[in-house]
This record gives structure tokens, sequence and C-alpha cells, in this order.
């Protein structure tokens, strides 16, 4: 999975073989922890791992699903009531599994905050570790960069997101347990640049970057398997911060047929309806596949068929599904912005600097056209990705908070 629940699990798996890790979980993907937990393959790993489960609704398996879904409706600020609510819960118990494991002698050495990154609800670990006097960890931590207003497609949404900066800036000088938590905590963990420059300008405090998320394995490609074009793969929600449009436009302003767009993902039926209806406009419906939603093995085999990653998303923490393209070994062209800012490098991909759409579009179809002449290219930046990948793993990347650990400890 992606989001927050794959990043979450990717980070505590990771970490359990270097730690004893106390998990304390909401429990929406219990029955798929537990199923995993008894998988003879995964029992050594599974020693290391101990969860506590406080649906967000308790025992109220209706309106737990309710507060759920407001989870995933991003954008529903209802869900950071209960959020807070809960967060209180967990800081309750992780005040007794301190207190439970003092008695056995085995002390909790670290108090982390890991998962959901937004910087707005820190939860009240670093509450706990002032009481009980252990180090408190907060991050990765995100959600601090601004949107770039020439980007937001219409007026509606320029007001919007001009209110949601200022609400950001506003969050960031005035949160009173924001500021708390970033004081007590001995380590601050940044996903992204934008986050490590506004923790230092808003709370004066130094943080390292790692991204919230990582490459798993590298995958195995086939050398030449587009003999017949140039495949380029679009991935994600059809939602304005994505920008499909331009991907779309930059496909048509290539003036190139030999160059083929895969679409997979998918929006509301409006959403739909305006990417088709600018495809027909375009008159590129013979270079432009929508693929539909596919599961996370169809679209990492789509991966494995394309010769670029094509990310036009404006406003992103570290994406999944470029960590997914490296260890695919698939070169991302995407905006010099975000996450992608610091993952992807002129090593495994091209990246355009922010503009405005008319611009980004020929930007990016001139990149286009380079890339689908130059193969040589091409095939230097798909084995660059396979160091990359190493660099960005997450067993890399929890042997960085390890060591962090082992510092403050």
């Amino acid at each position: 999975m992606g989001s927050e629940p794959g990043m979450g699990w990717h980070w505590i798996t990771s970490l359990a073989q270097y730690c004893e890790c106390y998990v304390v979980s909401e429990g929406e993907f219990r029955p798929q922890v537990e199923q995993w937990m008894a998988q003879p393959d995964n029992r050594e790993l599974a020693q290391a791992l101990h969860f506590y489960w406080l649906p967000i609704g308790g025992r109220d398996v209706q309106r737990c699903s309710r507060i759920r879904q407001m989870c995933w409706n991003q954008g529903d600020w209802r869900f950071y009531y209960y959020y807070r609510k809960w967060q209180k819960r967990v800081a309750d118990c992780a005040r007794d599994i301190i207190d439970v494991q003092n008695k056995q002698g085995e002390p909790i050495h670290i108090l982390h905050q890991l998962n959901m990154i937004g910087f707005r609800e820190p939860g009240y670990l670093w509450q706990v570790s002032k009481e009980k006097n252990v180090p408190f960890v907060w991050g990765p931590v995100g959600g601090m960069k601004m949107f770039p207003l020439a980007y937001a497609s219409s007026w509606k949404q320029k007001c919007f997101n001009w209110l949601k900066n200022q609400l950001t800036i506003t969050q960031l000088k005035y949160s009173i347990r924001v500021k708390r938590a970033v004081q007590q905590a001995k380590a601050v963990i940044a996903s992204i640049p934008d986050s490590q420059k506004a923790i230092s300008k808003y709370y004066g405090c130094d943080s390292i970057i790692i991204p919230e998320t990582g490459c798993e394995a590298p995958l195995i490609r086939q050398v030449g398997a587009n003999l017949h074009g140039f495949s380029v793969l679009w991935v994600g929600k059809f939602d304005y911060r994505k920008r499909l449009d331009i991907a779309i436009s930059a496909i048509s302003a290539t003036k190139n047929k030999n160059i083929s767009l895969t679409i997979c993902g998918s929006g509301n039926q409006k959403q739909i309806e305006e990417a088709r209806r600018l495809v027909r406009e375009l008159n590129i419906e013979d270079q432009v596949l929508f693929a539909g939603l596919k599961k996370n093995s169809e679209v990492k085999s789509e991966m494995l068929r394309a010769d670029i990653l094509l990310f036009t998303s404006v406003s992103e923490d570290t994406s999944t599904v470029v960590m997914e393209a490296i260890s695919a070994q698939l070169p991302v062209v995407c905006f010099d912005c975000c996450g992608m800012a610091a993952v992807i490098n002129d090593r495994v991909g091209i990246k355009v600097p922010l503009s405005t759409p008319r611009y980004s579009i020929a930007d990016i179809a001139e990149t286009l056209n380079q890339l689908y002449i130059n193969e040589g290219l091409l095939m230097q930046m798909r084995q660059n990705c396979l160091t990359r990948a190493s660099e960005l793993s997450w067993g890399n990347e929890a042997n960085q908070i390890v060591r962090l650990y082992r510092t403050l400890v």
C-alpha cells in the first residue's frame, strides 16, 4: 500500500530488524497485520513487533468506519477533531507501556512520533517524554510546503490554496503544541527540503532530511521492451494537485506520434470527463490510453514496460510512486519541487523548474523529445536507478534512524 498505511508499515518492519518495537496503531489494518505475523517466514521479525490496537471510534464499528472514511477523504477537516482525541489515548497507552517495561527491567529507550507525517497534529508523545524522561523523536514530518498558486487551475482553486497557504503559515507560527513538540524533541526528521527550511525558520531548530517513503528491492526489467515507440507512464488520482492536464498537453506538444501516454488512476466523473475531453480536443486519442485504477502489482508491471514516469504533481511530500519507479529502473521526469527535488537527481531523471503551466508544458515536451532520441542517456539513467534505489531503500533509511537513536540513548 501507499500513503501513510504503507509508509508506517515499512518503517516499523524495517526498524524491527534493529529494535524491539512497541507499536500503538489505530487498528484499521489489524487483520492484515495479524495474518502477516502468523506466516512462518515472518515469525522471527514479528517477535520484535508488539502491537497495541486503539480503534479510533472505540468499540463502535460503525463509528470507526465513519471516522476512517473522513481520513481517506483528504481535506475533510472534521477528521482532525477525532484524530487529536485519539492521540491523547495514544499518550496514555505509551505511559502504560513505559511503566510496565520499567517494572520488567526492559525500559523503553525512545519515543517516536512517526505517523501521520503532517505537522498539524504532533500528538502528545512529547508530553510523555517530558513526564517520563524518555528521549522524543518526531518525523519524518511534512505538510509545511506552500502550494504554487500559478498552478491552480481555476480562480476557485487559487483562492482555496491561497487560504490554505496562509493557514499553514499561521499554524507554523502560532500552534502551541507544534512548537512544544519541536522544543521537546531530541531529534526532528524533515521529510523534504521545504519542511527542513520551515522548521529552521519558525522554530530555530536543526533537522535532518529522510524521505518518509523508501525504495523496495529492485524489480527485474526487460531490456528493449518497447521496440515500437516511446512509452510514458502517468500514475495517480485525477486531483488538481497532480496536474494530469499538463501531462496530456505535453504529449500533444511533443508533436511526436511515436510518444504514447498510459494513464493509471482515476477520479470523480467530472475529472474523468475533463481529462478525456482534453485528449479529444488535442486530437491525440491514438496516443493516450486511460488504463483506469490498477492494483499495485499491476502498476509495477506497467512501470517495467514504460520508458519514463511522468510525474506532474506540484504539491507532494515524497510520493510512493516515484520511489516505485526508481525501484523499477524507470527514469522520472518531474517538477523540481517538494519531495521529488530531494529524491530525483540528474542521474535518474530530469527535473523541470516550476514556472507556469504553459511554460511547463513546453519544457516537459522538449524533455520527452530529448529522451526519445537519446537512448544512451535513458539506458544510463536506468542503470543509475539501481544505485539510487539502494541509497533510498527502506533498510538504508531505517539504518539512519537507528544511528540517530543511538546518539540519543
